[in-house]
């Protein structure tokens, strides 16, 4: 790979300019994988289930000048589906209202 002399200098004015200068670079790596697993509420009778894979990539980048090294963390959706229950006979949400007086609401 050849990268420009300019690009050394740390001025952007002069990056990508110059002479190429013959370089090798080697990159290091580490990937880490795990499956995330979340339900949500959808409604009366409906859960909503998603799986997720996060993944964490720790990268090492080599050059002759300078090591850099990052971690990258992302999250990427497997699966989604929507749960369905039954249907109940009666159903009250009423704001405000504590569970012990909710039986005088309905009477």
């Amino acid at each position: 790979m050849k990268l420009r002399f300019g690009s050394f200098t740390g001025i952007k004015l002069l990056a990508g300019r110059g002479p190429g200068i013959k370089i090798k670079i080697s990159t290091v790596g580490n990937v880490e994988t795990d499956l995330k697993s979340e339900f949500q509420a959808q409604g009366i009778n409906q859960t909503l289930h998603r799986i997720y894979l996060q993944v964490k990539c720790e990268i090492n980048v080599l050059t002759p000048f300078k090591d850099i090294s990052k971690d990258i963390t992302n999250q990427v959706l497997i699966m989604e589906n929507v749960i369905m229950g039954t249907v109940p006979n009666t159903y009250y949400n009423i704001e405000g209202v504590n569970t012990n007086d909710a039986l005088e609401v309905i009477e």
